[in-house]
């Protein structure tokens, strides 16, 4: 945060605004608040692991610091912020238009025995337990289906599953790295047209382990059938 010092006269010291302090004092607090508030959440939002928190909060710091160095007159950090604050605004639009588009998130298959899958479940590890409790090395060999998510050349997904029979895909695991936990990246396994319904498979079935996942197996259209949470492709 940006310091700063009152103005003063020689018989009357100068609040915010050139009035006398004792008049000023509840302002002159609200814009120091104010401005430790906008630097602690953007402090915060540096720590975020997920892309579109880390821009939202970033905004809105970067916001609240505009307000609080243009009470102050610090006309440079106000245009820093200005700028910062439309950088964030800028991406932000961009990841929620992008979120669901085919343009923006490409799948490509993979196989249970590439190097690149292992090395992925072993570098996401930790996180994966947290979403699928016991999901191990052993579950994705016996997968017959291996999608990855990309944007870009970014792996921000991963779908294993295998064949359960009668046109039905059991979905053993649905990942999203921390960057983009938030988004329903499993949609473009399982939109109808998509590549499970492409290899003829008429419902899925989602991952039994999964917890910790919020809405996020509705928000991609899956809905509960007795102990299961099936989706149909057709």
């Amino acid at each position: 945060m940006v310091g700063w010092l009152l103005p003063t006269t020689a018989d009357r010291p100068l609040g915010v605004g050139g009035c006398s302090t004792d008049e000023k004092r509840p302002h002159v607090l609200a814009v120091e608040i104010l401005g430790w508030v906008g630097s602690a959440l953007l402090v915060y939002s540096v720590l975020q692991t997920r892309l579109l928190r880390l821009r939202l909060f970033n905004g809105v710091a970067s916001a609240l610091l505009v307000i609080f160095n243009a009470a102050i007159a610090v006309w440079p950090m106000v245009a820093l912020n200005v700028t910062l604050t439309a950088i964030n605004v800028f991406y932000i639009v961009r990841l929620l238009r992008g979120r669901h588009d085919s343009r923006t998130f490409e799948v490509v298959e993979i196989s249970a025995n590439e190097a690149y899958l292992k090395h992925l479940l072993h570098e996401f590890d930790a996180d994966i337990q947290h979403f699928n409790p016991g999901f191990s090395g052993v579950d994705a060999a016996r997968t017959d289906l291996g999608f990855l998510i990309l944007t870009g050349a970014e792996t921000v997904g991963l779908v294993l599953a295998r064949n359960a029979g009668d046109g039905s895909a059991q979905v053993d695991l649905d990942y999203v790295v921390p960057r983009y936990q938030g988004f329903t990246l499993g949609e473009f396994i399982y939109r109808p047209g998509g590549p499970l319904a492409a290899r003829g498979y008429r419902r899925v079935i989602a991952p039994p382990r999964m917890q910790n996942a919020g809405d996020y197996l509705t928000d991609v259209g899956f809905r509960p059938e007795g102990n299961a949470m099936v989706r149909d492709l057709a």
